[in-house]
């Protein structure tokens, strides 16, 4: 292919001004750096000084992207003076055609903000509609299991067990000792200034194993085991697999739903007790480090300081929270449609909705407990 000639713009002033354009106005060619930068500037120039007379009889090639390029110059419409080869005539016949398209004005939202309050609200009784229906099969299917126990499907169960639970053992001890380590920090600074150095075993223990404890294995588990139990289930829907297993009557509930709820019930529990375990553990190593108190001495004032019923109050929240996630997660799950963009944002969705509700069931433990375990 013969090499093109760069494309040029110049101004003339010997009968009148005339912008004299050659060369090849190319994409390729005006793609360059330096030419586009130069080209640009130039164009500028001329589009600051109408009445000027354009001769592109000098062009040796012209495509598309240099005819807009010059059309844009001249405001969309032909100059008054112009000349230019047979050939290039088409492209600003065709570019002075589609200029005179009346663009569609933007329509109007369909829906008011009434209308689209009325749809939210609608969406949230449908959403509640469904997971009504599916905690009355949970019902159903958890009679079932203990009618006839030797048929439940144990298998699952003991897999969901494993991968909620001692799978998540890892980031739940990493979070557990880091967030001890933090509170216990923060309150040996307060209450150094006070001299109030043995209640830090009362403020650890009460926080830790009353509140954060529950929550901060929640929340993990909500964030890692509920997004993947609703992934899980969305993929399942997008492979068509839950339909076939309607089609070998296999039931839904029976073998998906009541062993992930179930092992959650199970694991959550056990994972509040070891999220306790490490947070006072990296609350102990801090309280060390920072008033000189002993493990010894901080396991010997920690049932003093922290009534029993706390601990029970904590083990309830992380049964309570563990079947909130997991029906949370199932019921989105179960609602995703058959494409990749519906799995993200049901995932998205399971998730939020999962640690928001794990926060109001605190709050109503809390509402309800208020004047029990002090």
């Amino acid at each position: 292919m013969p090499h093109e000639i760069a494309p040029t713009l110049q101004f003339t002033h010997q009968q009148q001004p005339t912008a004299l354009v050659a060369g090849a106005w190319l994409v390729h060619v005006l793609s360059h750096k330096s030419t586009m930068h130069e080209i640009s500037a130039q164009l500028q120039q001329a589009a600051s000084q109408p009445g000027l007379h354009w001769d592109l009889t000098q062009i040796s090639s012209l495509d598309h992207i240099g005819a807009q390029m010059l059309w844009r110059t001249w405001g969309k419409r032909r100059p008054a003076h112009i000349s230019m080869l047979p050939a290039h005539e088409g492209l600003f016949a065709r570019l002075e055609e589609v200029s005179q398209i009346a663009l569609p004005s933007p329509a109007k939202p369909r829906l008011t903000r009434t209308m689209q309050l009325g749809a939210q609200v609608l969406g949230l009784f449908n959403h509640l509609h469904s997971f009504t229906a599916l905690l009355g099969q949970l019902m159903l299917d958890l009679a079932r299991f203990a009618r006839h126990p030797m048929k439940a499907p144990w298998k699952e169960l003991s897999a969901n067990v494993y991968r909620t639970g001692a799978q998540a053992l890892g980031i739940t001890a990493l979070v557990g000792i880091l967030i001890g380590v933090v509170l216990s920090y923060l309150s040996a600074q307060q209450l150094r200034t006070f001299g109030g150095d043995l209640y830090i075993v009362n403020i650890l223990g009460m926080s830790i194993i009353r509140e954060l404890g529950p929550m901060l294995a929640a929340i993990l588990v909500a964030g890692r085991s509920g997004s993947a139990i609703t992934a899980q289930l969305g993929v399942m829907r997008v492979t068509e697999e839950l339909d076939a297993m309607r089609v070998m009557g296999i039931p839904h509930g029976y073998r998906l739903i009541m062993p992930k709820v179930l092992a959650l019930a199970l694991a959550m529990p056990l994972l509040v007790i070891w999220t306790d375990v490490m947070a006072l553990a990296g609350g102990m190593i801090s309280a060390q480090a920072l008033l000189g108190m002993s493990p010894e001495f901080f396991i010997y004032k920690l049932p003093e300081a922290v009534p029993l019923l706390n601990y029970w109050i904590g083990l309830a929240k992380g049964v309570t929270f563990g079947v909130l996630i997991a029906l949370i997660a199932c019921h989105y799950g179960l609602r995703i449609e058959p494409n990749t963009e519906s799995l993200g944002r049901g995932t998205t969705n399971s998730v939020v909705v999962a640690i928001t509700i794990v926060i109001i069931a605190d709050a109503v433990f809390a509402i309800i407990f208020s004047k029990s375990g002090y």
